[in-house]
Formats: C-alpha cells, sequence, structure tokens
C-alpha cells in the first residue's frame, strides 16, 4: 500500500484518484474543517456531579427519620439523666472521669453517627464532597445537643473534653476523604457487659450500654498490607490487620482504676467479595467493630495471650 503524504493530498484535485480514495479523502477533509471550526465537539462531555438529581422524597425521609430518632433519644435522656434536676448550665470538666475511654467513645460515636448520615445521604443521591461534609456536621450538631443538654445536669455539665473529642470524631471522615492514606485506619469497638446493671456512683443512674465503660474497648485498627513496602506487603494478606487497643476496669466515676491495653489481629471487612451499594454500606458498617481474634493483653506490665474482643 502507497502511503500519501497529507500535503499531496489537500493538493491535488480529487478527480484525479481512485474512487475509493477520493471518498476517503473527502470524508477526512470535512472532518478535519468540522474540529477546526469547532474543536469542543470532539472532546468528551463535561460532567458535573452536582447535577446529579437528587432523590428529594428520600431525603426528607431521611429528614424526618433523624428528628424523630433525636426526639425519642432525648425523651429517654430526659427521663433517666436530666429529669427534675435542671439547674442552670454550666461547664464541667471531666478529663479523667473514665480514664479517658469516654473520650475515645465520642470520638468514635460521632465517626459512628456521620457514617450512618452520609449511608443516607449516598442513598438520595447527594454529591460525595457535599455528602462528606453534610454527614459530619450533622453527627456533631446532634453530638453537641446533648453535650449541651449535659450542661444543665447537676452530676454532669457540659464537658470540653466530650466536645472536643466531638469535634475530632467528625472531622475524621473529613480529612479521611480528602487524604485517602487515612482510610487505613479505622477506628473500631467491642463491647462485652461489664458493669451493665451496676449504678454510677455520683448520680446514682443505672449503667445503660453507652456507660458500661468496663465492658468497653476502643481499637485503632490498620491495614497492614498497605503500609508495608511493595516487595512485602505481597506476602500479607489484604483481609487481615492489626490493631492496637485499650479497656479499663475498676472505675471509681473520680478517675480511678486500671487500663489495658491490646495488640490483637483484625478482619478487614471491606475485603468480603460481595459487591452493590447495600453490600458496600453493610461492609462499611461491620468495619466499625472489632470481632474476638487472637492477641496480647497488657495489663500492669505483665502480656497475657487472650481471644481479644
Amino acid at each position: 500500500m502507497v502511503m500519501l503524504p497529507l500535503s499531496f493530498i489537500f493538493s491535488q484535485e480529487s478527480d484525479s484518484l481512485p474512487l475509493g480514495v477520493t471518498g476517503e479523502i473527502k470524508a477526512f477533509q470535512l472532518e478535519k474543517r468540522n474540529f477546526l471550526l469547532n474543536p469542543v465537539s470532539e472532546l468528551p462531555p463535561k460532567i458535573d456531579p452536582l447535577e446529579t438529581e437528587i432523590n428529594y422524597p428520600l431525603l426528607g425521609g431521611i429528614g424526618v427519620g433523624v428528628l424523630g430518632s433525636a426526639y425519642g433519644i432525648m425523651v429517654y435522656q430526659q427521663n433517666a439523666w436530666w429529669k427534675e434536676q435542671r439547674t442552670k448550665f454550666h461547664i464541667q470538666n471531666d478529663w479523667e472521669y473514665a480514664l479517658w475511654i469516654d473520650k475515645i467513645g465520642h470520638f468514635y460515636g460521632t465517626a459512628l453517627i456521620a457514617h450512618a448520615f452520609s449511608a443516607g445521604l449516598e442513598g438520595a443521591n447527594v454529591q460525595a464532597e457535599a455528602n462528606t461534609w453534610y454527614s459530619s456536621a450533622l453527627a456533631l450538631s446532634f453530638q453537641l445537643f446533648i453535650e449541651v443538654q449535659d450542661g444543665y445536669g447537676p452530676q454532669w455539665g457540659f464537658s470540653p473534653g466530650d466536645a472536643t473529642c466531638d469535634v475530632l470524631g467528625a472531622a475524621f471522615p473529613v480529612f479521611q476523604y480528602y487524604y485517602p492514606y487515612l482510610n487505613n485506619f479505622k477506628f473500631k469497638f467491642s463491647y462485652f457487659p461489664a458493669d451493665l446493671t451496676k449504678r454510677n456512683p455520683n448520680s446514682g443512674q443505672t449503667h445503660i450500654i453507652i456507660d458500661d465503660y468496663a465492658g468497653q474497648k476502643f481499637w485503632l485498627s490498620m491495614r497492614i498490607k498497605n503500609m508495608l513496602p511493595e516487595k512485602v506487603s505481597q506476602f500479607w494478606p489484604g483481609y487481615l490487620c492489626l490493631a492496637f487497643g485499650m479497656g479499663v476496669k475498676n472505675l471509681d466515676g473520680n478517675g480511678g482504676g486500671q487500663r489495658d491495653f491490646y495488640l490483637a489481629l483484625d478482619l478487614d471487612a471491606e475485603t468480603t467479595p460481595l459487591h452493590g451499594k447495600f453490600w458496600q454500606f453493610v461492609k462499611n458498617t461491620f468495619n466499625y467493630f472489632h470481632f474476638p481474634m487472637p492477641g496480647i493483653r497488657l495489663t500492669n506490665k505483665v502480656v497475657f495471650f487472650v481471644l481479644a474482643y
């Protein structure tokens, strides 16, 4: 086949060439002329993620559900903690109240609530970046509302420490969005009842799960495979993580008690071979919880091999 230079093609009369070649040349000339007149026509269409159609009925249903849940929780806590005990708003520092396990719980709880809001907003087709900000803001607003209500309780008071951890817990998903490497770190929770039926020595309130601190453990789980050098990471299973944990016991409500620290294996639920939006939500949710796995516990400088949960 003879290749004709373009300069020759455009300088020759089309009828001096074979019919098939002439047709191809004319088509090429027309295509080139159209592109020069309107070069944007050859570019892929620009997609604006903000033009995604919002599912307003679902969004409204989420709003009603959120407000209803918030009201129900408020009524419960008013009856359990604040009923007939409201005083003037006051601030109470309680950094050592439960050896920091409650502060970690505020961080974790706010991030978990943001996850729930995020799933709902995603279902309503809210764009990812806006979703991240809205869900974190809603979670923080709810948590701070509870903190302000505590400020009127004589046994509680507004806790700057709790509020600070609420802010950090709401900020963490935002940082994960803008700095994807942070997705290698996941805060998780495990629970086994310890003081569930006991009463707080200060308020007399019967413990429920959220303040059964001796039964709680919080974990920082790390995706080791993504953090190792490439030559080494190929030998590390993608589903296997490593988690540092902390628990407490023998609390007296005034800063006394004992901390236990843990190092245990952990599972990355997101590696489960289930796909689709629903299953992705399920996997992401399971990744907020640490399930029993082999590990070690460090207590009073003594190491125990345990099934950590």
